[in-house]
């Protein structure tokens, strides 16, 4: 085979680490002068992220010299330690010589092969950044063939730019975009036995070591599963977040709705109702508040410069999360982060917030019972819970609300029932209201509106689209008029 020419990816990677790896060292292997104050305080943030570790089989891609190899290893069955830089790999090994769980391993991700479902967590910190398009899709395909149905993988990559102020001679790196990295881990697939399974991405987020010490938001992590794919569930895109991306959140859609709803904001009576449910919450400085939906984090800016909360904003959709961290990149000093989280997969430790507050978003999950249980336990003792969402009338329905819930796939209840759940989730001074009433004021004032700027939207979408929106406000208008679709507002607390 002939060698590969001395511009060829790969050996321009080797090239760059060979020239920052002659020490060994962390400041070497995270190019960063600051790197011993970063490492001290992103190493316990990045394991926090991480799924159970107790008794699984670990593999560790660009393991470095070790700093969380260790960690890893105290909790799991097995980890192999995988680096392609020698001198990095040996510093690892002396200094975890004393475990007896690790393989170290120096080897290259393009060329590394390992046993196919033989791993329940992959674990990249600052790797795939050094890889083509083309490698990263083949090695994301490998990935998910190693896995064992329900394995997780997690890697973190700097996003837009670099962060270290290492000098660098030349520079090699690609600093993609976070759609990008969830473009490429959305697309591989691979079947075991009769079922195919992808990724589904569990939680996205900036690294707030990053933002708090250099306002910077280009750390990014992600956390995937390999799950079953169901195409009948999602709709026939494979997964709910495709669905919902290409559908009723594409970039487009989500502009649309904000017209109507007004800046920031794709739920329900926008600014004027979230100040009116806010009001129920009594917030207090320094309070953390996870939003579960959160859409493009009009609500959450709010709350912040309002209340002066910390809030934490989650949403399934990819363009959702895009949008709310390109506007927060203009909200300097802001108290709001966002991550792309599945709150139906993600793990939090108990008791992180004082309030999980939700707009319309739970209509999407069907084992509400499951969700509910996790915010019990995400939320202090004491904590608060406020949630709207759409909601049905009694059964039977008519065909134009059996239509309209096949069609989105939403999963109702109604109001009486949804408090059931709560109550029987453990949430105690459950108050569930109908507010049908307050929704339909909103819709009608938000039609009429619509109907005034009729001109203007026309001509930044199109006479199509607005007949397709008024429409559509119309059939709401109807369904809630008709008592077939309902509106909940539902207040509870977690027991002292």
């Amino acid at each position: 085979m002939a060698e590969a020419p001395a511009s060829s990816p790969r050996l321009l990677m080797r090239r760059f680490w060979q020239e920052h790896s002659r020490e060994g060292s962390l400041r070497e292997m995270m190019l960063d002068s600051g790197a011993e104050e970063l490492t001290q305080e992103d190493t316990p943030e990045i394991l926090a992220l991480l799924p159970p570790l107790d008794g699984k089989d670990i593999l560790e891609l660009g393991a470095g010299i070790g700093r969380f190899t260790g960690s890893l290893a105290e909790k799991a069955n097995h980890v192999t330690a995988v680096d392609f830089i020698g001198r990095f790999l040996l510093r690892n090994q002396e200094e975890n010589k004393h475990r007896n769980n690790i393989t170290f391993k120096q080897a290259d991700i393009t060329t590394l092969e390992m046993p196919s479902e033989s791993l329940d967590l992959i674990f990249s910190n600052w790797l795939f950044m050094y890889l083509s398009d083309d490698e990263l899709s083949e090695a994301a395909q490998k990935l998910l063939c190693w896995l064992r149905p329900g394995g997780h993988l997690f890697f973190r990559e700097s996003c837009f730019f670099q962060s270290g102020d290492a000098p660098r001679a030349f520079n090699p790196t690609r600093y993609r975009t976070p759609a990008q990295y969830n473009h490429l881990f959305a697309s591989p697939q691979t079947a075991s036995g009769d079922e195919g399974f992808g990724f589904e991405i569990v939680m996205s987020r900036s690294v707030q070591t990053y933002v708090k010490r250099k306002q910077n938001r280009n750390q990014v992590c992600w956390l995937l599963q390999k799950v079953a794919r169901n195409q009948e569930d999602a709709r026939g895109y494979g997964t709910i977040q495709k669905f919902l991306d290409n559908e009723q959140y594409a970039a487009r859609s989500i502009r649309r709705y904000e017209w109507v709803f007004g800046p920031g904001f794709v739920s329900t009576g926008g600014l004027r109702t979230t100040k009116e449910l806010l009001e129920m919450l009594n917030l207090k400085p320094s309070q953390k508040v996870l939003d579960v939906g959160c859409g493009i984090g009009g609500g959450d800016f709010y709350m912040a410069k309002e209340f002066g909360v910390e809030v934490l904003g989650m949403d399934l959709s990819h363009n959702m999360i895009e949008m709310a961290l390109e506007r927060a990149q203009k909200e300097t000093g802001s108290l709001v982060q966002f991550e792309l989280g599945d709150a139906t997969r993600r793990m939090f430790p108990e008791g992180s917030f004082d309030v999980v507050y939700s707009r319309d978003t739970i209509l999407h999950v069907a084992d509400k019972p499951l969700l509910f249980q996790r915010f019990l336990s995400w939320l202090k003792p004491g904590g608060q819970l406020l949630l709207s969402d759409y909601c049905c009338g009694p059964r039977p329905w008519s065909r134009a609300l059996t239509d309209y819930v096949q069609q989105r796939g939403y999963s109702l209840l109604t109001p009486e029932e949804y408090g059931q759940v709560l109550q029987e989730s453990g949430f105690v001074q459950v108050k569930a209201l109908d507010h049908t009433e307050r929704m339909l004021l909103a819709l009608n004032q938000e039609l009429e509106e619509l109907q005034k700027s009729r001109e203007a939207f026309v001509q930044e979408f199109s006479g199509s689209e607005f007949e397709s929106m008024a429409s559509g406000w119309r059939a709401k208008l109807g369904r809630c008029a008709d008592g077939d679709q309902r509106w909940g507002v539902f207040w509870a607390f977690k027991p002292q």
